[in-house]
């Protein structure tokens, strides 16, 4: 029995699924869970010793690739000092500070460890401030695991075929509201019949967790304007996106400032984190100087600020090297697109810039694409609702080799006669 199948088994006995979340299971690839020991650059490597290109990134959150040199050393001297104190410390500071440096629409951040868990404060405090109830996102978007945010989610939901998940109590999202994206109005009606209820509208910028969706900027601009005049806050969740195209915000990119923004994945450098930050005019209704309260044991973390400051320093140093990420990914679309139409499938890429996504036109070629793709080395999210990256450590190399692992992979389903 391989190494990778007994823990697979083992796993099974212990963990639920075999997994910690479950995009793990690889359920909607078809395919056995990978096991991964180790990871560099741009390759992740399981317990058998087999290399893999890595696009996944531990879902987005390695913009510098696996066990960047000085991140880890950085961490590893952090470490030395000791694990947690649940008591502020000098790093979260200057985490903060570069953070701030960087995104100049915001004054003060607060900590805490997962997407979701920001995602949360955000919503308390637009609640805390405006003294209302409601809340606006939008279909097929995902906003962490929290109940009142499941109805009509993104990814997760979506790979696994549900609208909302099990054990959330209808009355939780009484007070939720969905739109289709990108629906003006759909946006205008909803705030004409909850007028003056909603304390905040959030969204992605770039959708990430329905597949890639590219931003619409004429409808976020419209959000915008439309969230001031009603006394509604406005959240980005930028837990993806966040340091992703640029030295800082997507808000930045597109030119559309909220009045909270979330950050996650790419500011803790692979290191569980997340963050809310904003005007300090609304921030400072958070506890301890406001009545939102919000709080966390291992919020500010000093080994994950490390990892994040650390992260953000090199980030400085390669902030005019952005585009090259998307040279490489456009690379890589076009690739992909152009074998497939050689091959006479149907297949839909989606992606904005370093970020990319993948769905065939019969589902059932994404299973046996996805397990062609594995065995030559390549390593895709293992859903089509899921999103893929390219990070600094990504060459033109390990491009070109994915390109001709799909060709052989896209020859081989057309063989089986599955192209239609």
């Amino acid at each position: 029995m391989g190494q990778v199948l007994k823990l697979f088994k083992e796993a099974n006995k212990y963990l639920v699924g075999g997994v910690n979340s479950p995009v793990r299971s690889f359920n909607y690839a078809g395919v056995r869970p990978v096991f991964i020991k180790n990871g560099r650059g741009a390759f992740i490597y399981d317990y058998e010793g087999k290399a893999y290109i890595d696009y996944v990134l531990s879902w987005g959150s390695l913009i510098l690739g696996h066990g960047y040199p000085q991140v880890i050393k950085d961490v590893k001297n952090k470490i030395s000092s000791g694990l947690s104190f649940g008591l502020t410390n000098k790093t979260e500071i200057e985490l903060a500070k570069e953070i701030k440096a960087r995104v100049k629409f915001i004054d003060k951040i607060r900590f805490v460890n997962s997407g979701t868990e920001a995602v949360m404060a955000a919503i308390r405090l637009a609640r805390g401030f405006t003294g209302r109830a409601k809340i606006l996102k939008f279909e097929h978007s995902y906003h962490g695991s929290a109940d009142y945010l499941l109805a009509k989610g993104g990814s997760g939901l979506a790979t696994l075929q549900i609208a909302t998940s099990g054990g959330v109590p209808q009355d939780f999202l009484k007070h939720t509201l969905i739109v289709p994206f990108g629906d003006l109005e759909s946006l205008k009606n909803i705030f004409s019949r909850f007028k003056n209820q909603i304390a905040a509208v959030i969204l992605e910028p770039v959708g990430g967790n329905y597949g890639v969706v590219p931003p619409d900027i004429n409808f976020l601009k419209q959000a915008r304007e439309i969230s001031v005049k009603q006394g509604t806050l406005l959240i980005f969740d930028e837990v993806i996106t966040g340091f992703r195209f640029r030295n800082g915000s997507m808000a930045q990119e597109i030119g559309v400032t909220p009045d909270l923004v979330t950050f996650g994945k790419i500011i803790g450098g692979g290191l569980p984190i997340g963050a809310v930050a904003g005007r300090a005019k609304i921030m400072d209704n958070l506890a301890p100087l406001g009545k939102v309260y919000q709080a966390s044991t291992f919020s500010g973390n000093p080994v994950v600020m490390q990892a994040g400051l650390s992260t953000l320093k090199v980030l400085g140093k390669l902030k005019n090297r952005y585009p090259e990420l998307t040279k490489l990914a456009d690379e890589l679309r076009s690739g992909l697109a152009k074998e497939a139409k050689l091959a006479g499938i149907e297949l839909e890429i989606s992606g904005y810039k370093s970020m990319f996504s993948l769905r065939f036109r019969n589902k059932s070629q994404f299973s046996r694409f996805y397990r062609l793709m594995l065995d030559q080395g390549i390593f895709f999210a293992p859903s089509e609702f899921e999103a893929n990256f390219i990070s600094f450590a990504h060459k033109k190399s390990n491009i070109r080799r994915t390109i001709n692992a799909a060709r052989f992979a896209f020859k081989s389903i057309t063989k089986k006669g599955d192209s239609q």
